[in-house]
Parts: C-alpha cells; structure tokens; sequence
C-alpha cells in the first residue's frame, strides 16, 4: 500500500493553549474526514507553527483530543521568513492509503486559505474558540 503525504494549515486566534489545541483538533478532523483516515493508517504526523504560537505542543490535541496514543507526533517552528503568514498551524500527515496522490484532499482554513488555492480544498470554518 502507497504512503502518501496530506497537507493542511490553519490560523490560530490567540497564542494560548486553548486556542492552539482547539484549532489543532479541528484542523486534523477535517483531514480525516476529507480523506478517510483511520488512526491505525497513520504512519506519522508532523506538526510546525510559526514562531508566534508556543503557548502549547499541538500533537497534545492529537494524543489527548483524539487519543492517538500510539501515532508517531512532533512538533517544530517554521522558517521565520518576512512577511511570511502569521499565528499558522501546519500539519503534515503521512499514512498508508489506496488513494492516488490526485485524490488526496488538503485542507486550509481561515487565514491559511490563502496559502494553497489551487490543488487544495478550502474549507471555511468558525472563528474558532472564544
């Protein structure tokens, strides 16, 4: 079975932990979803923010949120580039699936939609945790 790579990205509201995780779950929900996704699939996920977000680990809301105890997570910032996107989630998943690479559904939201319009399904969510 193919190993293939789901890519998304998201905005966080606020530099805490509630915000991080909560956007954090959200976030990977979706990919699941788009892609069909079971836990025992995954073969590791990478998770990076830019340096404004380090009130919290988002792979805390994969093992805690999700209970994806026995997935490989870490956690890294982003290149600090000017004028780059800020307060940014990404999430790089890598599981086994059947599907071909076009079939594959990246998602990004809120302020990260505009990272990747083409290729990419945009999904408009919430404002997130108040």
């Amino acid at each position: 079975m193919p190993c293939r790579g789901i890519r998304g990205a998201t905005t966080v509201d606020r530099n805490d932990r509630e915000h991080i995780l909560a956007s954090t779950r959200e976030l990977l929900t979706q990919i699941v979803e788009a892609n069909g996704v079971h836990p025992d699939d995954v073969a590791c996920v990478f998770f990076t923010t830019t340096r404004d977000l380090n009130a919290e680990f988002p792979a805390v809301a994969a093992r805690e949120g999700l209970g994806w105890t026995t997935v490989p997570l870490t956690c890294g910032h982003e290149m600090d580039v000017p004028g780059a996107l800020p307060m940014c989630l990404r999430i790089m998943m890598v599981c086994n699936t059947s599907k071909k690479a076009e079939e594959i559904v990246h998602v990004y939201t809120r302020g990260a939609s505009e990272l990747r319009k083409k290729g990419a399904v945009i999904r408009a969510s919430g404002e997130g945790p108040k």
